[in-house]
């Protein structure tokens, strides 16, 4: 009997030596994931929140096993922090909840972020369409020869004999142009709109989870308290 109940006894503390090894790794990785810090730039705090989610069983494993066999065998020193311990997951649990709302206005940010940059491109884009359509309108014979020229250098056919055919050409490509931008243009918001509501959903669920299964941990080990 006494030989079953030292056999035990060794599982239990390896597996808590593990859950030690877990949370150190973990402590590691979650500096890793918040420096250089960034507070204040919203894609990185969404970004960071993604990460530390992501992340969260690790540490989660490593607090059951430390856990593990409640006050059996435990030392003095090992008492104190596993007091400390209790604190830190009540703590953590507070940490994830408020993690919602900064989530949630951190993926509306981002996403505002996203569709202004993609819009400013795609009128970058016209405004330079709008330019040759102008200049070809404007233009003289010579400068439609150069553009001609010009074309032929970069690898595209163009009618250097006949500019004016050449003109007609280009200005009756130049409106579907504009218009397959804006396509392209909407249908580039909308694809990374999705992708990021995805793991925003994601993350936050994440949170929301992990900050249920800290709270339980933390009412769990009153016994350490």
């Amino acid at each position: 009997m006494n030989e079953i109940q030292g056999e035990q006894g060794f599982s239990i503390y390896r597996l808590r030596w593990v859950g030690y090894g877990l949370l150190i790794l973990s402590l590691l990785d979650t500096i890793s994931v918040l420096t250089p810090a960034n507070f204040g730039n919203r894609l990185w705090e969404l970004q960071t929140i993604g990460a530390l989610v992501e992340r969260i069983p690790v540490p989660l494993l490593a607090m059951a096993l430390i856990f593990f066999g409640e006050d059996y065998e435990r030392r003095r020193f090992e008492d104190i922090f596993l007091k400390m311990l209790s604190w830190v997951c009540l703590l953590l649990a507070l940490i994830f909840i408020l993690m919602l709302p900064l989530g949630i206005f951190g993926t509306i940010s981002v996403n505002n972020q996203n569709n202004q940059q993609i819009t400013t491109q795609a009128k970058q884009q016209l405004a330079q369409l709008q330019q040759v359509e102008e200049r070809l309108k404007k233009g003289t014979p010579e400068d439609l020869n150069n553009l001609a020229s010009e074309l032929t250098r970069l690898g595209v056919q163009a009618d250097t004999k006949n500019p004016q055919e050449l003109k007609n050409q280009i200005l009756s490509r130049i409106t579907p142009a504009k218009e397959r931008l804006q396509t392209q243009s909407a249908a580039v918001q909308s694809n990374q709109r999705l992708a990021l509501f995805k793991n925003a959903v994601k993350w936050l669920l994440g949170a929301l989870i992990s900050a249920v299964l800290f709270f339980m941990m933390w009412r769990g080990t009153d016994w350490a308290r």
